[in-house]
């Protein structure tokens, strides 16, 4: 029986749902958000290395983490939670022609939008980061207003502002259903009970198309497994995130940063194959492959020990896209799914456009990221950046 009435239930306690339900409260709507891990950010979340960034070749990402930024970077001074936040920026790495034709052809773009990047040739790129490996080095794009932060001190941050603003939350508990009524939303059904609302947000990660497929619809999206691991601490050198995108056996691109309080590297791999499934088990492969990458790259790296490894899930799509947008199938469904590994730093761009969605405050800008990133889009383009 479904006695109480929300005005928007969001699926997910994570990178994507927490900040939605935190704009949702913000805008005076009543909000119940639902997870089925016994505290908010146990998903993917916490299996982030914390990079966030607007370097993307897609316009509608680079104005979300734009927008992400402007909330991480101001956080502190407004809520007065230290998330350490800190402004290192993000520096794509060119060692052949064709990454650096991509680079270069990204930048029109991305200034376009208002982001702050620049190629750096190979003596100005290595000021920046004197570590890397000179030889066959061309340049890069260095990014000075991206940044890191912590996704497990971010993730309580807006846990506990969204609670001080009335959210209200469903731990460990599992939805089963999205009850329908005449081609609208009218309530959801969990394994604890049911609760009625008119507007349901998929925030569900690696899961969300299990959660479609409870409203009788379906979204591409499949959990591919990524591992990342942390080093021991090191006196600081390193500021900026270091992306190389060059393609090896076994991988697609890595990148690593140094943490700026602790001093330890934080490091991911893009395996090649996809590892779809849900088994985040550590594999005997991840850390040889990873370590020489990184070695070669920026030998000094060599010095450090590993402390451990993990492995997440990232919700891919197949363009290496999110997908958001309402639903044209079920009226009160929303998307807000598939962040291919970025839902930290997309997380809070992605919350506020939906919640403008919901209360119908769309701006211009709005409308194109959702005409971008709209559940009926075609899937053919590929990130060139993913």
């Amino acid at each position: 029986m479904m006695s109480t009435v929300y005005d928007v239930v969001v699926v997910g306690a994570g990178s994507v749902g927490l900040p939605t339900a935190l704009c949702l409260a913000e805008k005076g709507r009543k909000v119940l958000c639902i997870d089925q891990f016994p505290s908010p950010g146990q998903g993917s979340n916490k299996a982030a290395i914390g990079g966030i960034r607007a370097t993307h070749s897609s316009r509608a990402k680079i104005r979300l983490c734009l927008d992400s930024i402007r909330v991480f970077s101001s956080w502190k001074e407004r809520h007065g939670d230290d998330i350490e936040w800190h402004q290192s920026g993000y520096v794509f790495v060119a060692y052949r022609n064709e990454e650096e034709r991509i680079l270069k052809d990204l930048l029109k773009v991305q200034k376009g939008l208002g982001l702050n990047i620049d190629w750096h040739d190979k003596e100005s790129l290595l000021e920046i980061t004197p570590g890397l490996s000179k030889d066959g080095l061309r340049g890069g794009t260095y990014s000075p207003e991206d940044g890191a932060a912590s996704p497990m001190l971010s993730n309580l941050a807006f846990y506990k502002r969204a609670k001080m603003l009335g959210v209200q939350f469903r731990l460990k508990e599992r939805v089963t259903a999205i009850i329908r009524r005449k081609g609208r939303v009218v309530g959801v059904r969990t394994d604890k009970g049911g609760y009625a609302t008119g507007t349901v947000v998929n925030a569900a990660g690696p899961w969300a198309r299990q959660l479609a497929a409870a409203g009788g619809l379906d979204v591409p999206v499949r959990p591919d497994c990524h591992e990342a691991g942390v080093t021991e601490p090191a006196a600081s050198f390193l500021q900026p995130m270091i992306v190389d995108l060059r393609p090896e056996p076994g991988s697609r691109n890595y990148y690593f940063h140094q943490h700026a309080a602790a001093g330890q590297v934080l490091f991911c791999i893009s395996p090649e194959p996809q590892i779809l499934g849900t088994d985040r088990r550590e594999t005997s492969s991840f850390l040889p492959m990873v370590a020489r990458r990184m070695v070669g790259l920026m030998p000094k790296l060599a010095n450090l020990k590993v402390r451990r490894t993990w492995r997440g899930m990232y919700p891919m799509t197949p363009d290496g896209a999110p997908i958001l947008g309402a639903s044209e199938k079920l009226e009160g469904y929303i998307d807000a799914v598939g962040m291919c590994g970025q839902g930290y730093m997309l997380g809070p761009g992605v919350g506020g456009l939906v919640a403008r969605l919901v209360t119908g405050e769309l701006s211009d800008d709005d409308e194109r990221s959702l005409n971008e990133l709209g559940p009926t889009r075609d899937f053919g383009w590929v990130e060139a950046l993913k």
